[in-house]
């Protein structure tokens, strides 16, 4: 463990209650940021009601040995990740219930609207349904992810990483908006059209602008009031 700024703590929580807000967690699920030895890693405690006394700090590098009271057991991932990542700064994880369906499959969560592509161009799904706890597993959810901003777990809900928090919650929510376009275009039978690569990559340039003005939206509809204190939330 490791001593940190409380303000940090305080946005890890913020965003892991706005998470929650949003409906992007069942009873499990974290929000972590990177820090200066490591990461900032919420607890196992509900993330609606996260604080600031809820985030846990964990250094780079260093295997958990045995069990850290409140720890989540996947604290390996965000490791491996931030390890493998370095401009990565922040990851939300959560079982979206879309998203969850999808990782029923191994299939690449295919892209059918152009804001399914703020959660990236590619979706991939992690084949392995235990939950990550070891550091070889870390390793090869870390591999699967490679460049990728999003991805799915079998089985086991979805994670999306971003350069702060707030982008890391946004891309998670439109990850499961993808999700569900999907999902209910199949459910319904409606024929989806097939659009060349090229295509989406003409479209996706304006995915970054769009970055922009989602975030903003993600706060405002499942955020706190500014000035909002960890005794005061909206």
């Amino acid at each position: 463990m490791i001593s940190t700024p409380r303000s940090r703590r305080g946005d890890v929580a913020a965003t892991a209650r706005m998470v929650a807000s949003a409906g992007l967690v069942e009873a499990f699920g974290h929000v972590s940021a990177r820090s200066e030895r490591g990461f900032l890693i919420t607890s196992t405690r509900p993330m609606s009601d996260c604080t600031a006394e809820d985030v846990i700090a964990v250094d780079a590098g260093v295997p958990v040995q045995g069990p850290v009271d409140r720890l989540p057991l996947e604290a390996p991932m965000h490791d491996a990740i931030y390890r493998a990542r370095p401009g990565v700064a922040a990851i939300c994880r959560g079982h979206p219930p879309f998203a969850v369906i999808w990782g029923t499959t191994t299939e690449r969560l295919p892209l059918l609207h152009g804001l399914g592509g703020m959660a990236g161009a590619v979706v991939r799904v992690h084949p392995e349904i235990e939950l990550v706890k070891s550091v070889e597993h870390a390793d090869r959810v870390a591999a699967t992810l490679g460049d990728d901003f999003s991805m799915l777990l079998a089985a086991n809900g979805a994670l999306s990483v971003g350069s702060d928090l707030l982008e890391a919650a946004t891309r998670l929510w439109f990850l499961e908006e993808r999700a569900r376009v999907v999902v209910q275009a199949r459910s319904a039978r409606i024929r989806m059209e097939t659009r060349h690569e090229k295509m989406w990559r003409v479209r996706m340039e304006d995915s970054g602008a769009e970055l922009v003005r989602a975030k903003q939206w993600m706060l405002r509809t499942f955020g706190e009031s500014p000035g909002a204190g960890e005794g005061h939330r909206s």
